[in-house]
């Protein structure tokens, strides 16, 4: 055990006579491996992780696997793929689903801004599709440098595990963990503490994501400035859910060495160290004249969503409310954030992952103790505030906590606690649903006490936490809810719950939602102020177009082991004098040139598209395989494109009454109900007329299915990918 500091060791010890742990180490199966040099990005071999057997080996990455899938989330898709059975669909708590979790060649440099992610896969619990979720903390890296592209666990573990991967020694172990709390918090401190804590990395869920199936994973890392462990989170559809149903308490990676340009082997050091620089330096200088994310992180959005009628409130029915300066970024910063460098990655220029320090706790296990809490981010801010109808920043801080400790996606969390509130609002739930609470919008005692029931696995808390998907279905079956109504405002999309943006006036952001791979997440597609803002895209083919290269471009960062927000959170000066500022072009060169400068390949824009598509595809086609992936799959509550409610509309029936008026439509004794009806009609055969603009673009079917001519062109053309793709044409049985 390393060497710990007095404060550090006290710590550490109030955890272990907190839950009695024997910190003496039981493995249960060891590997040892060769530590190789990397090669221009990559170790050319994957970790695979066996519980059901304990069976861990080496597999091999042949040359037309990086080519083809690059890396990142193209080589975590690939390597599921190829380990399930093809006879049937794999569920997500079955054996044979795995967590992926890899890197990517571009990732772990610390002289280019936003190279310290990692990209989990798996069969999602919420959706019983493919979830993949980009997450920052030292993991990635770190696994990278132990000598992995990737890591693979499959199978079910009969008891507490944890997995340990030594990059100092070359050792893999799958160790007893049965001693060890599930809580992230305090299960972080302890690993951090035992396997030395600047050099590891660990990730968890915890007991929320036991209970429900909206668990994330918590990625750490440790803050030297500030000796504080801290977390990012794999949040969405449940990955945290499929890590502890295979009873994995935690993966634990140490690597001891220095992150250095040179430990990755590039092909061409210096041009990666100058194009580096400069993307840094460009960081450095613009971004506080532009966003503020070195000081106020996402949350910089809270205002400026609400200023443009974006921002979710009461379960998404408006998009502004009165109060959102009590929970914007600017508040947070001034009054919360505790100052100082706050990267998630070493070295990174952004330096946009904020925390707040000695947090007083109200409620629940840590009552009366002060904590750190990362973040919030505006996800959080907006999903578990003002969705739910709540401003109360130290409210926010607490559910943010809780949710990171208990391992529950915030987004999921807030949403569905939304949706919640507005069925026991409107009549459709009662106390007797909800287990006595009081579910209005705004009370945040109850919003508290159902995450403290998802963490015990009881109460009301555990219907929320099936998702909003489930509760439609339950609360109609049980308790005669409308479920046409529901279907309506439940805002989630493939049953994964959306993320927080208002699209009722942005068509585009609603396929961005509606076609998304993995549900309604905007990490594909974020076109509001392209589309909504600043019209730059009014026709049915430019929209087609911005939701063809953009959902492949962002696809690519998910590829390489990197971050979105350097790329288009602070732009340079002359990017408004380009063909299409929205693409940040200057920057989308400066990526082509780090990718080129550390494979080898060289590489223009237009081939880093062509890259995302093959995997973006080859996801889509995945979806197919597990009964997804159609036309049907890509539809979309109606709220999400329109007002539900008189009361919705009538709060915006100025804005409402004239698109009716320049449609021609005569107003004078239309009732609003009328008015909603044809408001509903247009809305629907607009989002319908997009989706065959968009399938066109991208080289699919009228049903969303890929043409056998474009799987071709890209070279994905493999035997079992192509009977999945004949079968969901209709042209050729599943087993030929």
């Amino acid at each position: 055990m390393n060497k710990a500091s007095p404060r550090k060791l006290e710590y550490w010890l109030h955890f272990l006579f907190m839950y009695n742990i024997d910190q003496s180490v039981f493995s249960l199966t060891v590997f040892n491996y060769d530590l190789k040099p990397i090669e221009m990005g990559y170790n050319n071999r994957t970790l695979y992780v066996n519980l059901s057997d304990s069976v861990i080996k080496s597999k091999p990455v042949s040359d037309e696997m990086k080519q083809k899938f690059i890396g990142g989330k193209g080589f975590d898709l690939w390597l599921l793929w190829n380990s399930l059975p093809f006879d049937r669909v794999v569920k997500w708590d079955d054996p044979e689903n795995e967590v992926l979790i890899s890197c990517g060649p571009l990732g772990g440099f610390s002289v280019f801004p936003g190279t310290g992610k990692s990209i989990a896969v798996s069969i999602s619990p919420t959706t019983g599709s493919i979830i993949d979720s980009n997450v920052g903390g030292y993991f990635g890296p770190f696994l990278k440098f132990s000598g992995w592209d990737a890591l693979e666990i499959q199978g079910k573990s009969d008891s507490e595990i944890l997995v340990y991967i030594d990059g100092d020694e070359g050792k893999v172990s799958i160790e007893d963990a049965s001693e060890y709390p599930s809580e992230s918090y305090g299960l972080a401190h302890i690993l951090h503490e035992k396997y030395g804590y600047k050099n590891v990395s660990v990730v968890s869920a915890g007991p929320g994501a036991e209970h429900t199936l909206i668990g994330c994973l918590n990625f750490s890392y440790y803050d030297l400035a500030r000796k504080a462990i801290h977390f990012k989170q794999a949040g969405r559809g449940g990955l945290g859910t499929v890590f502890r149903d295979k009873k994995i308490k935690a993966l634990v990676v140490k690597y001891s060495g220095v992150s250095t340009t040179q430990k990755s082997n590039p092909a061409d050091a210096d041009r990666v160290q100058k194009v580096g620089r400069r993307y840094s330096k460009e960081i450095r200088e613009l971004d506080m004249s532009q966003n503020q994310m070195s000081r106020k992180g996402s949350s910089f959005l809270v205002n400026i969503m609400s200023d443009f009628d974006l921002l979710p409130t009461n379960n998404f029915r408006l998009g502004a409310h009165l109060e959102a300066d009590k929970i914007s970024g600017e508040f947070y910063a001034d009054n919360k954030f505790d100052e100082g460098f706050d990267g998630c990655w070493i070295g990174c220029a952004m330096a946009c992952s904020h925390c707040v320090k000695a947090h007083h706790i109200n409620t629940g296990p840590y009552k009366g103790q002060k904590v750190w809490v990362d973040g919030p981010e505006y996800e959080t801010i907006a999903g578990v505030g003002s969705c739910c109808g709540i401003f109360d920043p130290d409210h926010i801080l607490e559910v943010n906590f809780y949710c990171d400790t208990y391992g529950i996606d915030t987004i999921s969390f807030g949403t569905a606690t939304a949706f919640a509130m507005e069925c026991y609002e409107s009549g459709l739930i009662n106390k007797e649903a909800t287990g006595g609470m009081d579910l209005s919008f705004g009370n945040k005692e109850s919003a508290i006490k159902i995450l403290h029931q998802m963490a015990k696995g009881e109460g009301f808390g555990v219907i929320i936490g099936q998702g909003v998907r489930r509760m439609k279905k339950l609360f109609h079956e049980k308790y005669g809810a409308d479920l046409n109504h529901m279907n309506d405002i439940g805002m989630e999309a493939k049953g994964l719950e959306y993320s927080e943006y208002v699209t009722k006036e942005s068509l585009a952001q609603q396929a961005g939602y509606g076609l998304a791979l993995k549900g309604a997440q905007h990490d594909e597609a974020w076109l509001i102020f392209l589309d909504q803002v600043h019209n730059l895209i009014p026709s049915f083919d430019q929209k087609a177009e911005a939701l063809y290269w953009f959902p492949m471009f962002r696809t690519w960062f998910g590829l390489n082991g990197l971050c979105k927000l350097p790329w288009n959170d602070v732009t340079p000066p002359e990017n408004a004098d380009t063909e299409d500022p929205a693409k940040v072009m200057p920057h989308v060169e400066m990526y082509a040139e780090f990718f080129s400068a550390v494979t080898g390949r060289e590489s223009t824009p237009d081939d880093l598209i062509i890259d995302s598509e093959r995997v973006y595809n080859l996801q889509r086609i995945f979806n197919l395989r597990q009964g997804y992936g159609k036309r049907i799959h890509d539809d979309i509550p109606y709220r999400s494109a329109g007002p539900v409610t008189e009361f919705e509309y009538l709060s915006r029936q100025e804005r409402y009454d004239n698109q009716l008026k320049e449609r021609g439509v005569n107003m004078e004794k239309l009732s609003t109900a009328e008015k909603m009806k044809l408001t509903r009609a247009y809305r629907e055969e607009a989002y319908e007329i997009l989706k065959d603009a968009v399938y066109k673009r991208r080289g699919w079917t009228n049903d969303g299915v890929i043409t056998l001519e474009r799987l071709e062109s890209l070279g994905i053309d493999y035997p079992e990918v192509v009977k999945i793709v004949k079968k969901g044409l209709g042209i050729g049985p599943f087993d030929e």
